[in-house]
């Protein structure tokens, strides 16, 4: 069976390497308010997402994840945006999950719209810091938000990965 929505969940590939062109503003508004219809726990509404395009902040957001993970280089593959979703972990057991499917319908979004993106994870420890603590106070956030993951999200350099085939036992039906 086909159609458009199942089109873009086949065939959206997680991207590595971006043009450094930003991504329009009505594009980008349509990508976040995507997220905002993505289901949480009782319909609570635990996440908050924060697209960082601001060349400091970026710079900000990419050192704070080089520190709280390890590593070199640019965590985010050169990506013009970075979409971080945090969550109250007051408002519901479930934030981290919630959190999750907000990144997954924006990832879907962005494809359907000629948008690349790639999940990043280590937004969990990045706002647990003094210096994400900072950045969420900058930015006129709470500090007690948790960091659930991001998006590294801009326009293909070259083209994205082919899919790889799907394992042997993926699905049983009982």
């Amino acid at each position: 069976m086909q159609n458009d929505t199942l089109n873009v969940l086949k065939t959206r590939r997680s991207v590595r390497k971006y043009k450094p062109d930003q991504v329009d503003p009505e594009t980008l508004d349509a990508i976040l308010e995507a997220g905002t219809y993505a289901p949480s726990g009782m319909g609570k509404q635990p996440s908050v997402i924060v697209a960082v395009q601001s060349p400091e902040d970026r710079k900000a957001v990419m050192e704070l994840n080089k520190k709280a993970r390890g590593g070199s280089g640019d965590p985010y593959y050169g990506a013009p945006t970075i979409v971080l979703v945090l969550a109250d972990s007051n408002i519901t057991g479930t934030f981290v999950e919630d959190g999750s499917c907000v990144l997954n319908t924006m990832m879907a979004a962005a494809h359907s719209l000629g948008v690349s993106s790639c999940w990043i994870h280590g937004e969990h420890l990045m706002f647990d810091l003094p210096e994400g603590k900072a950045l969420l106070k900058k930015w006129g956030l709470p500090e007690d938000l948790r960091g659930v993951g991001s998006l590294a999200l801009g326009y293909a350099e070259g083209q994205p990965p082919q899919p790889k085939p799907r394992k042997e036992g993926y699905i049983k039906i009982v």
